[in-house]
């Protein structure tokens, strides 16, 4: 509200961070701020024009709650051609593809636009106009690094049944190599930054763009430090593998999500455990770091699909682990399978909240304590392979062995009470 009452725009435009898939989750949290600024914005007398996912989903909600234009789909065009005719009362924004407004009492929807398929003709963010120092101070503090985030691409053509895809659909639209060369440099230039997060749902898909784009980065004597997404099934060509260990990659996220094959054929996610089990090794042989995303609570579950998956998780030891609870996202196929369990709850309040909203095998209660217990288990486990490593090399003993053997005990008692209090929700 100070920024609005310093400025007085005559628009006040709202983006959702796409990338952050709690944006779509936490609902109640991100809708009420988004119309809490929209109110602000029509007191001082803006046209406020919203784009998300959920006002993509929800337009009407939106425009009910006092918006004048929600954005459908990708934003960027449609917001320069918008704010092209706005001032004019010749042109009607009927003539603009995807958006929805109210025209007297009635709610229009325009045509849908098509999906942005040359993503270079998009111009680069207006990173001069960050002020990068809360974010590097932040960072410093709390990993000894300085990471900013890049997305080289839009969309993703899987189609696992509970991920929605309100804006891109199942298109996968990628920048060229040079193009994000480019970018990278002027970041280096910008900021002297240590490490991005290349935040795509899956980074370097088009067959031949990373080995072109890692021979870039080496004929520019660029040095790099990266994360990035992928899936199993593409982590198990090793071509790849070493063409993101040559541009710098030191993490790869994979949504593993079960160590059940049956879990996975039902989510329709397209991968085996013998691709995971690969891309595992594969990963730590170009000593890139393998990290899991494991979903629980998926339609159907047993106890013995979820101790194959804390089985696989034991097994392969990922360096860090995401852990969520399956989550009905509204326009998915799973969402259409537990709708009529989404009476008293649709959705998240805020991020830990991992709440199974829908009826399944065990009961919600079951479910967030599972969360808490194959946590504990990973941890334990980590401890005490990091200390028999430790003692596999005595001279390396010190201070880290003595916390990884902490760690390891530490953890002993908390999984052995909260295996009890599993079985007894069981």
């Amino acid at each position: 509200l100070p920024v609005l009452n310093t400025c007085l725009p005559d628009y006040l435009i709202i983006y959702d961070d796409g990338f952050n898939y709690l944006t779509k989750m936490c609902l109640s949290n991100m809708r009420e701020a988004t119309f809490h600024m929209i109110r602000m914005g029509k007191k001082l007398g803006c046209t406020v024009i919203v784009s998300s996912s959920d006002s993509t989903d929800q337009y009407e909600s939106y425009l009910k709650e006092g918006a004048d234009f929600i954005l459908i789909g990708e934003g960027e065009q449609t917001l320069s051609q918008l704010l092209e005719i706005l001032p004019s009362a010749e042109v009607s924004p009927e003539t603009v593809q995807g958006i929805a407004f109210i025209q007297g009492e009635k709610v229009i929807k325009t045509k849908a636009r098509p999906v942005l398929q040359q993503l270079d003709e998009l111009p680069f963010p207006a990173w001069d106009l960050l002020d990068i120092a809360p974010y590097r101070s932040m960072w410093m503090k709390s990993s000894g690094y300085f990471s900013i985030n890049m997305s080289t691409t839009r969309g993703c053509p899987y189609k696992c049944n509970w991920c929605a895809k309100p804006i891109y659909g199942n298109r996968y639209n990628s920048r060229t190599p040079d193009n994000v060369v480019q970018e990278i440099r002027m970041l280096k230039q910008l900021f002297a930054f240590d490490h991005i997060w290349f935040c795509d749902d899956i980074f370097g898909l088009k067959p031949g763009w990373v080995k072109k784009w890692a021979d870039l980065i080496s004929e520019e004597k660029i040095s790099l430090r990266f994360k990035i997404q992928s899936r199993a099934d593409l982590l198990i060509e090793e071509p790849y593998v070493t063409d993101l260990a040559k541009a710098g990659c030191e993490t790869v996220w994979m949504g593993a999500e079960s160590g059940s094959q049956r879990i996975l054929d039902a989510m329709d996610k397209g991968i085996s455990i013998r691709e995971i089990q690969l891309a595992t090794t594969l990963l730590r042989k170009h000593h890139i770091r393998p990290c899991f995303f494991i979903q629980f609570g998926y339609l159907g579950e047993t106890l013995e699909d979820i101790e194959l998956t804390i089985g696989m998780i034991k097994s392969l030891l990922p360096e860090e682990l995401g852990i969520s609870i399956s989550y009905p996202l509204p326009g998915t196929k799973f969402y259409e399978k537990v709708k009529m369990d989404l009476k008293t709850k649709s959705h998240w309040t805020d991020s830990d909240e991992l709440y199974m909203m829908f009826r399944n095998t065990y009961s919600p209660q079951f479910y967030k304590k599972l969360h808490r217990y194959v946590h504990a288990i990973y941890r334990q486990k980590k401890g005490w392979v990091q200390f028999k490593e430790v003692v596999n090399r005595p001279r390396s003993a010190g201070l880290g062995n003595v916390r990884a053997l902490f760690q390891a005990a530490w953890y002993l008692p908390k999984i052995w009470l909260q295996g009890r209090q599993l079985k007894k929700l069981v």
